[in-house]
Formats: C-alpha cells, sequence, structure tokens
C-alpha cells in the first residue's frame, strides 16, 4: 500500500501539472512520508521532506491555536468583545462592537467581509475593513479573512510582539519546527517552494510570487511542510492515540476548537466549523481540518482524534485541489476515509431558470453578479465571468468554471426569513448580500 501510495501521488501530479508535492500518514504513531518533483518548476531543486510551501489558509489553524494559548493563559477571553482589546476599531464596528467576540472571529460567524482593505497602514485597514458587514455577530457562518486579521491584531496587543514574533516564540519553538513567513513579517527561515499557474490548454507551468499584504498574514501568511502541519495537528489528537501535549493550551479549551459552533453552517466547504478548524463529519468518522490556497498552492490537513490519524498533503501548483481528489479513495481504500460529504450534489437542476435568483451580491470589495446568458446563470466576478451556476432543490447550486470546465464547490441561494425573498448568496463559504436599487441608484 506505500508503494502504491506514492505511485498514485506521482502519477496523479503529473496528471495535475503538479511541479511538486509532499504527504504525510500519520497512524497511531506510524508514519508514511513522500516528496515529489521540483520546489521550482525547471529547477531541479528537488522537493524534501522540510520543504517549505505557503500555506494559505490553514494558517488560520496555527493562528487559531495562538489565541488559544493566550486564552488557557488568561490574557484574552473568547467572548469579551474585541473592542475592549482594541478600543480604535469601536466607531468603525458601530452598532456590532459590544457583540462581536473572538469566538465570532475564529468560527468565521463575525459577519465580517471576506477580504482585507489594505492601505499602508494596517490598523487602518483593519478599521475600514470591518464597517461594512455582510450580516450581524452571531447570525451565521461567513468566511472571513478579514476576522483573522483581527485575531492577529488581538494577540500583538495581549502578547507586545508582533503576530510573527508571538507565533515563533509561544507555538512553533514549544512545538519544535520552523516555518517561512511571508507577507513582509521577517523570518530566519523562508518560503522555499514556488507556487505555480497551469495552462491547461498549453500544458505549461508558471511560477508565481505569493501577494499578500502583511496585515493579512495572520490568515494566510506562513510556509509549511506536509510534516510541519501533522506536528501542529498532533496537538488535537487524543494523547491516547499519539497526541502530543506541550503544555500550552488546556485540554478543555483543545476540545472547544473542535467543537461545532451553533450557525457555523459553512455550506460546500464542510459540515460544520469550531475555532479554527473545519469539521468534516464524511461517514459520520469525526474528521478536522483545513484546506490552504495560496499564489498558486494548495494544501490540505486532516485529523481524527478517534483513531489517531493524520493526513497532510501540500502542492505548490493551483491544480493541487484535483491530486487531493485522486487521492481520496486510494487513502479509503487504505481504512482512511476522508471522503467530504457537502463536495457534491446529487439531484438534477432545476429545469428552468430561476431568474429571482439574478442580481448583484456584495462581500466588501466584491461583487457577484448573477445573470442569465440563453439558457443558463452565470457568476460574474468583478466583472470578470467565472461561472455557470446551475440550480437545485432549495436553491442550492453546482458550479462550472467557465474557463475549464472543472466542477467547483457548490453554492446556495438564501432567503430573508421575513419577506422570503432571495437575498444572499452564499459561495466559497462567503456570504454576499444583494445590493438593492435603491443603494445602486445613491
Amino acid at each position: 500500500m506505500v508503494e502504491h501510495l506514492r505511485e498514485v501521488l506521482e502519477r496523479s501530479a503529473l496528471h495535475n501539472h503538479v511541479p511538486g508535492a509532499q504527504l504525510v500518514v500519520w497512524r497511531d504513531g506510524d508514519v508514511w512520508e513522500f516528496e515529489f518533483g521540483e520546489e521550482r518548476h525547471g529547477t531541479g531543486w528537488a522537493v524534501g521532506r522540510d520543504s517549505k510551501v505557503p500555506i494559505g489558509s490553514i494558517t488560520k489553524t496555527f493562528t487559531a491555536t495562538l489565541l488559544m494559548v493566550l486564552v488557557s493563559d488568561g490574557d484574552v477571553e473568547l467572548d469579551e468583545p474585541v473592542v475592549e482589546y482594541l478600543p480604535e476599531l469601536r466607531q468603525a464596528l458601530g452598532s456590532n462592537a459590544d457583540v462581536l467576540t473572538a469566538r465570532h472571529l475564529l468560527s468565521h460567524t463575525g459577519g465580517l467581509p471576506s477580504e482585507v482593505v489594505a492601505p499602508p497602514d494596517g490598523r487602518v485597514a483593519l478599521a475600514a475593513s470591518v464597517q461594512d458587514v455582510v450580516q450581524p455577530p452571531g447570525a451565521g457562518f461567513s468566511y472571513s479573512n478579514t476576522g483573522y486579521a483581527l485575531i492577529g491584531r488581538l494577540i500583538e496587543v495581549a502578547t507586545g510582539m508582533t503576530w510573527a514574533e508571538a507565533v515563533k516564540t509561544i507555538l512553533l519553538k514549544p512545538l519544535g519546527i520552523d516555518l517561512g513567513f511571508i507577507a513582509g513579517q521577517g523570518s530566519a527561515v523562508l518560503p522555499t517552494a514556488s507556487g505555480h499557474t497551469v495552462n491547461h490548454a498549453l500544458r505549461l507551468m508558471r511560477p508565481v510570487e505569493q501577494e499578500l499584504a502583511p496585515v493579512e498574514a495572520p490568515a494566510g501568511g506562513l510556509a509549511a511542510s506536509a510534516a510541519d502541519l501533522v506536528e501542529l495537528a498532533k496537538m488535537h489528537l487524543d494523547p491516547r492515540h499519539g497526541g502530543i501535549d506541550p503544555g500550552l493550551v488546556t485540554p478543555e479549551h483543545l476540545a472547544e476548537m473542535c467543537r461545532p459552533v451553533p450557525g457555523a453552517e459553512p455550506f460546500g466547504l464542510a459540515d460544520g466549523w469550531g475555532l479554527g478548524l473545519a469539521i468534516f463529519r464524511g461517514h459520520g468518522t469525526g474528521w478536522l481540518g483545513h484546506d490552504g490556497t495560496a499564489d498558486g498552492t494548495s494544501c490540505h490537513l486532516r485529523l481524527n482524534s478517534e483513531t489517531g490519524t493524520i493526513v497532510a498533503l501540500t502542492a505548490n501548483s493551483s491544480t493541487g485541489a484535483a491530486l487531493w481528489r485522486d487521492l481520496l479513495p486510494e487513502l479509503r481504500a487504505a481504512g482512511i476515509d476522508l471522503d467530504e460529504s457537502e463536495a457534491t450534489i446529487d439531484a438534477e437542476p432545476r429545469a428552468s431558470i430561476p431568474r429571482e435568483c439574478t442580481g448583484t451580491y456584495v462581500n466588501g470589495d466584491t461583487a457577484f453578479e448573477v445573470v442569465v446568458e440563453g439558457d443558463e446563470l452565470h457568476l460574474v466576478v468583478d466583472d470578470e465571468p467565472a461561472a455557470r451556476l446551475a440550480v437545485h432543490d432549495g436553491f442550492v447550486f453546482s458550479v462550472t468554471d467557465l474557463a475549464n470546465g472543472a466542477t467547483g464547490r457548490p453554492g446556495r441561494f438564501l432567503r430573508d426569513p421575513r419577506s422570503g425573498r432571495i437575498d444572499r448568496i452564499q459561495i466559497g463559504g462567503r456570504v454576499a448580500g444583494r445590493r438593492h436599487r435603491e443603494r445602486d441608484v445613491a
């Protein structure tokens, strides 16, 4: 089975134009480690066990774990309004100032826009980013990098360090790992693997640089190996199954990270959300983890405390998600069932186009426009045609990329509970509210 997994990894990486990848499977103390390819296409620099790959949003699990260290130490209260720590945001948050908590931010139920407004001054960026809420704090799930930028700032205030210094000193050093830092954070350890974009028609792979504003680093600014991800995940395993306890977070607070937050429904991303960890129930096996997409990379982390199993994949290409999907049935054959039940819709689409869904939906600076093109419903993102939508019963929809025909994660249209009218769209876990005509005129 070990050699078969290696063969599948290499074959799928070649098929999906992934220059380099790392896969680690850890089961109750036994470990299988695989590396493939190059850190940067065409250089011959081989991917090794310690090669650092930009891990995108898996950074959020590191940031959340760091905050829980501070919660365990009594330096931060999960349910205290964040303005108690960041009073400079009170005016920008308005009526939400005394409601928004760290628990909301960690679970993406804060109602904040997805992306951070990033002028040169990081504090001004945060103030500008929190003004246009998508929905009230606690009302539901909407994936938000802005929320984790606030968590990063909260960590800085509580520790007196920069976020990068706090990550290295408080979390990484006790775990015995070194990570790369991007977005100008500065570190002795730099990411060594490039991300890559892929032109399928020409079969070309092009290295790309990481573009991330420093204020967003707590949401996506780390580079790690698959082995590094496993070391973090061991903190969240039951000690009876090989979990480690570096004495950073109390067992009670670790359990809280894994517990589903009421109202956190990340449709299309996972089955639930805890504090910095997604919940994947699959066939009832209780997997936790996070996915991460940086510029030209795709990384995945899963852990199961009941069985003492961790799976981590890093891929330095935008097509790494296809590599992950190819690995799932092979892992299942080895007794590791990572089925993500929300990833597909089996029902047939509606025969007629639901025109009540058309319109413009806004999340921060991002505009999602749903339009009719011929006999199809299309999604236009920031004036760029993006996908074809097929609407099913319950106003959930499947997504097909217009550029390459790939199937994306499904989404759904949401109704106002009072009027019954469709007033929001949820796609990629992000909620965007319908822009009304009177606002357009104004």
